[in-house]
């Protein structure tokens, strides 16, 4: 039976409505698939999805070997495909695959599955391909990609790189061709990209909502129409459609005759080196993004206005240096290295250099937005897309703004007064900037986990070292083959065994047990009361902090972030993926007042009740950076140590950082530790500076108090 889902047209392309970048970025992929892809990037609601999905529509139909799984092109069928050796017979054409890949999809639904009962019994390779086999020649598409798990990442690392699929489960292999267009969706809100799949993307765009009300209304108006009868809507754009479709054709067709002149070729390398980008990829997305926007124009030549716009998309995810760094570029800087490095080729366009004053408008030869924008003034050459859909001038683009940089203790323009005694401080003070983060030693959870997949604590996983076997539960895992073959071994007289091959059943079949490591929930509860308001120590203070949130992001965590002073507790940040945004909130962070110490642990425990609930599997630590102090409020310190019970009882894996400064030391963090049942550490600790520093384990310190 058809479903429903099947026989709805897709949103037409050219009727989503502004986010010109991600529209240009998708179009250059399909003039020329080499580019690399798009990782777009913006908030939720934004029709990211939507215009993806509706790019497949305007990929050329691809020709195909009738019968192979693996879309094997007739001219140069797969040497290695698995359904070969072709021979000579049906062609058929088929229209490009959009296929998805789930967040929450298995390695086999990914790269296949092998049946290794078949191949321990009858020596066949019984495969049943996934989704980059259905991908071949088409387009894979990510949503949420920054949610992916780090095996898929790296099973699609390997894929792109090498443009094939490998499958082997116990000494039995497969290869297939797996080339595809990457297009990734992904909600910076909800955590970062690992940098290597990031580098994979050829381009990046961000998007979001319009605040301009036409606009706004166009949209709720086309897609309330779309809803109400999706075929009607999708013939009233056919049209568009189909003029759009013979464009990118045309664009196709003149791409290889295209020059990139060597004046365009040192403004490529002369940008890529100005903002420090790592590796080669990047000139050569550049290179090939320039070209595919030339082609696009309708222009045999690479123009500088090429150039800059291929450095706008091709560049700002790879000059991140660290995931607190904001994407985007230096336009000014971009335009300063253009004109520096710029330069008139000879001889390079030959007969098809446009006239100066030709017919397209002007001396690019491409229209009034140059840089390979469509044109927009009639003529042969004229955009397919409507007008409330054109694609931006490029000398519009704003450029994306650099947030300040975080002010040093060295750079204060006033000395801040010291808490009293007592952790009061005379007021509130503005926040203070954090010193440079620092590699920190490894804060483990004691145990053995179950959680998601992720580089701190051990827990049992499906990758890592094998630790043993077990029967299968549902469909079999990772096969333990010598498991296997001795549960298998005492039945095969009973089974009648005569040949060579090992007669096995379904209750013969044993799985490995694996142990790697999970990724925790990281919840800080940061005091920023007045006895920890010395500017100097504050600014250490969130330094320490803003290299745990690093750590964090490497170790693939989540985090959370708790703040306490005056009379009460802040949820600052609810527990998320995205380290950016605990960055955001610790850079804005004030300090002054009292320490309701047990208000920040009270709080920190309804977080983690709440944690709980929704992901049991997923175990907490819980990270206090305080000097121990604790005022305000009746019996403030019976109160605290009475809160740090609590969180002990329930098996909470705690550390302290012990804030404490000055010539003499009260020792107060320390009995918060042991309140706990926990470990704590000075800021001079934290740092993993030394070989016998690198991993510090989190052990519960369960001795009586």
């Amino acid at each position: 039976m058809t479903t429903a889902h099947n026989t709805t047209p897709q949103y037409p392309f050219t009727a989503v409505v502004g986010m010109d970048d991600l529209r240009l970025a998708l179009l250059l992929n399909a003039v020329s698939p080499a580019v690399g892809g798009v990782l777009v990037r913006g908030e939720k609601g934004t029709a990211k999805s939507t215009a993806v999905r509706a790019l497949s529509a305007l990929m050329p139909a691809v020709d195909v070997i009738s019968g192979c799984r693996f879309a094997c092109a007739p001219a140069a069928p797969d040497p290695g495909c698995p359904d070969g050796p072709h021979e000579t017979g049906a062609v058929e054409e088929r229209p490009t695959r959009m296929v998805e890949l789930p967040v929450g999809a298995s390695e086999d639904r990914l790269v296949g599955a092998l049946d290794i009962e078949r191949a321990l019994s009858e020596g066949v390779k019984a495969f049943e391909p996934g989704l980059l086999a259905d991908a071949h020649r088409g387009i894979l598409y990510v949503d949420e990609v920054n949610l992916l798990h780090d095996h898929l990442v790296d099973l699609l690392l390997d894929a792109a790189a090498m443009g094939a699929s490998y499958v082997e489960r116990e000494g039995v292999s497969v290869r297939h061709a797996a080339r595809f267009l990457l297009v990734g969706t992904m909600n910076p809100e909800e955590g970062e990209l690992r940098p290597q799949l990031l580098d994979r993307f050829g381009l990046t765009v961000e998007v979001a909502a319009s605040r301009e009300p036409d606009q706004r209304v166009a949209v709720v108006r086309r897609r309330l129409a779309y809803d109400a009868d999706p075929a009607g809507f999708a013939g009233d754009w056919a049209a568009e459609e189909d003029e759009l479709r013979g464009r990118i054709a045309a664009a196709r067709e003149l791409l290889p005759r295209v020059t990139l002149g060597d004046a365009a070729l040192r403004q490529i390398a002369a940008t890529c080196a100005a903002f420090e980008v790592d590796g080669m990829r990047a000139d050569i997305v550049m290179a090939r993004t320039a070209t595919a926007l030339a082609a696009w124009a309708g222009r045999t030549d690479v123009l500088e206005e090429d150039v800059r716009q291929a450095a706008l998309l091709a560049l700002p995810h790879r000059r991140r240096r660290n995931p607190f760094d904001a994407p985007g570029l230096d336009e000014d800087k971009l335009d300063r290295t253009l004109e520096e490095f710029g330069g008139a080729d000879e001889g390079t366009g030959g007969d098809d250099d446009p006239e100066p004053d030709g017919p397209d408008g002007g001396p690019d030869g491409g229209g009034p937005d140059g840089g390979g924008q469509p044109p927009q003034d009639g003529g042969p050459e004229e955009s397919t897309l409507p007008p409330e859909a054109e694609l931006p001038h490029q000398q519009d683009r704003e450029a994306p703004q650099t947030p300040p940089a975080p002010e040093k203790p060295e750079q204060a323009k006033q000395p801040e007064p010291e808490s009293t005694p007592q952790g009061g401080a005379a007021g509130e003070k503005a926040a203070v900037g954090a010193t440079e983060p620092f590699k920190t030693r490894r804060l483990d959870v004691p145990g053995l986990g179950e959680g998601a997949d992720g580089r701190r604590s051990r827990a049992r996983t499906a990758h890592g070292r094998t630790t043993g076997a077990r029967r299968p539960h549902g469909a079999l895992g990772k096969l333990h083959l010598s498991a296997t073959v001795q549960a298998a071994a005492p039945h095969q007289r009973a089974r009648g065994r005569s040949g060579r091959g090992l007669v096995v059943r379904r209750d013969d079949l044993r799985e490995a047990v694996r142990e790697g490591r999970e990724g925790n929930l990281v919840l800080f509860v940061v005091d920023a009361s007045g006895s920890m308001a010395a500017r100097k120590r504050m600014s250490a203070v969130k330094g320490a902090v803003l290299s745990l949130l690093l750590d964090a992001y490497q170790r693939r965590d989540k985090i959370g972030l708790i703040t306490f002073r005056g009379t009460g507790a802040e949820l600052a940040l609810p527990p998320t993926s995205s380290v950016e945004a605990g960055a955001a909130r610790l850079e804005q962070l004030p300090t002054g007042g009292r320490t309701p110490l047990s208000e920040g642990l009270l709080r920190a425990h309804e977080v983690l009740r709440v944690e709980r609930m929704r992901d049991a599997s997923r175990r907490p630590l819980l990270v206090v950076v305080t000097d121990g102090r604790a005022t305000g409020g009746p019996e403030p310190v019976v109160r605290a140590a009475r809160a740090a019970r609590l969180l002990a009882g329930e098996g909470t894996a705690s550390v302290v950082v012990d804030c404490e400064a000055g010539p003499v030391r009260l020792g107060l963090a320390g009995e918060l530790a042991r309140e706990l049942q926990g470990t704590a550490i000075t800021l001079d600790e934290l740092r993993a500076d030394s070989v016998s520093a690198l991993v510090r384990t989190v052990q519960g310190n369960r001795k009586a108090a």
